[in-house]
């Protein structure tokens, strides 16, 4: 089941048996308004549509619209709303053992730690679980200190890790500037400059130049901050939020080499990119390249119940073979969330819903994005792998004006808010941010939902193309 399409007759029917009740719709919205505090938002501007149910690649409101979710939610719903066979595990793990302390051995947590250690590259043999991205990075960046004895950390401007203290502080994106005013973002990082070809820092005209000149500036930036004081470079094997950005041929080869060149550790986070989401159970398959340190979360048992955590290769175990680690979580390895990993991961095994990303974005939405592209001005570059796509919009195709700018804000974001009411009106839900909506749909769309959301797209671009120069 490698080549087709995969199995979907298992999943329920996208809306069964609901009857749409306003009242209660806003009796949940009166209640979040009156009580609920939001993330990542101001509370006064908060309004959010009351979800009813959801099952495969839809979710639906009290009205009763449905929507295609492109976005996947968080980008975690690798394996769409309410599979099945997850809950059915989550449902029997319930009934067996909801919690157990991490320091007792439980079945599902060391299978889904097998399972993970058995996906992952080379001699990443060892998993630490975590509730969620965030501190996976945490503890990820906080083993790489203890193994090397250095303190600092390196990571790319375009780029998001976390909202943790040290996540936040890792981050390049402007979440981190409120942040760092605040005092709540932590030292001991630096920023570089990743590969970005289509808004090259370094004047690149083609892959191979981009990557050449982007492994030596990030030499450079080491040599500046000192070797002897960097414990690690962290990196998002694809970049995500902040871009979608999928890095040349031999970059990650050349931060590899350099990381051994000068006893760094090398961390690939991979808490977006993995488990399907770029066409392969890890990103860095892709080149064939084993990091020390990799974070997860997300697709593991897709967001289902909170989980995370850090792939540990055999050198750095060692360190902490005599030495106690001094770190842990109340719910390291959730029983509840590892039953909800152990499922998933055999689902997508026996449905072959990795295989269906990498052929989905094979055949279906990169040949569709880029005839999108042609059709539409606005649309500056198109870019992705697996189920993970961006589509960048600007003002002007030969200066790449971007058609928000960067760090927009209020009405400058009025253009991309256009395109996404427009989406969202026709009935998918899309993820944006600034100038560019995120193709990001559930690793196990079909082709003729994958093939609706793009129309609907299509359709929906035409806000966007009537801000061009």
């Amino acid at each position: 089941m490698t080549t087709d399409q995969p199995t979907t007759d298992h999943l329920p029917a996208p809306q069964p048996d609901f009857t749409p009740d306003p009242v209660e719709g806003q009796r949940v919205f009166a209640e979040d308004r009156a009580h609920l505090f939001h993330s990542w938002a101001a509370q006064g501007a908060v309004n959010p549509i009351p979800v009813a149910g959801a099952a495969g690649r839809h979710f639906w409101d009290y009205e009763g619209k449905r929507y295609l979710d492109f976005s996947s939610q968080f980008i975690n719903l690798n394996i769409g709303h309410a599979h099945p066979k997850v809950v059915a595990a989550i449902k029997e793990q319930a009934d067996r053992i909801c919690m157990i302390a991490s320091t007792f051995a439980n079945d599902k947590r060391g299978e889904a730690a097998r399972l993970i250690a058995e996906l992952a590259p080379g001699d990443l043999n060892h998993v630490f679980f975590t509730n969620g991205g965030a501190d996976a990075n945490e503890h990820a960046v906080r083993m790489a200190r203890m193994h090397t004895g250095r303190p600092k950390v390196l990571s790319t401007y375009r780029s998001y890790h976390g909202g943790t203290s040290t996540a936040i502080s890792l981050t390049g994106d402007p979440r981190r500037w409120a942040n760092e005013r605040s005092g709540s973002a932590s030292g001991n990082v630096a920023h570089f400059f990743g590969p970005y070809l289509y808004r090259s820092h370094f004047h690149a005209t083609t892959e191979a130049e981009e990557s050449a000149r982007a492994l030596a500036h990030l030499e450079q930036v080491i040599a500046f901050e000192g070797p002897s004081t960097i414990a690690a470079i962290l990196l998002e094997t694809i970049v995500g939020t902040a871009g979608i950005l999928v890095p040349p041929p031999g970059y990650l080869a050349g931060v590899r080499a350099l990381c051994d060149k000068y006893g760094i550790v090398f961390i690939a986070d991979e808490v977006m990119s993995g488990f399907g989401r770029a066409g392969e159970w890890f990103a860095v398959d892709h080149w064939g390249v084993t990091p020390d340190l990799i974070t997860f979360a997300k697709g593991v048992n897709s967001g289902y119940v909170p989980l995370g955590g850090v792939v540990i290769s055999d050198p750095i175990l060692e360190t902490f073979r005599e030495v106690a680690y001094p770190g842990g979580l109340t719910y390291s390895g959730h029983p509840l969330a590892c039953a909800a990993a152990v499922a998933t991961i055999t689902a997508m095994k026996e449905e072959g819903i990795v295989e269906n990303a990498a052929r989905i974005g094979e055949d279906v939405i990169g040949p569709g994005l880029r005839e999108i592209a042609e059709r539409h001005p606005s649309v500056g570059e198109v870019r992705g792998l697996g189920v993970f796509w961006a589509v960048e919009l600007v003002r002007d195709r030969e200066s790449r004006e971007m058609l928000v700018p960067y760090a927009a804000a209020g009405a400058e974001t009025r253009p991309v808010d256009e395109v996404v009411a427009a989406c969202k009106e026709r009935g998918m839900w899309p993820v944006y941010n600034y100038n560019r909506i995120h193709v990001v749909p559930p690793c196990n769309i079909t082709d003729d939902e994958a093939r609706q959301g793009l129309e609907i797209l299509d359709e929906a671009l035409a806000a966007a193309d009537r801000h061009v120069d």
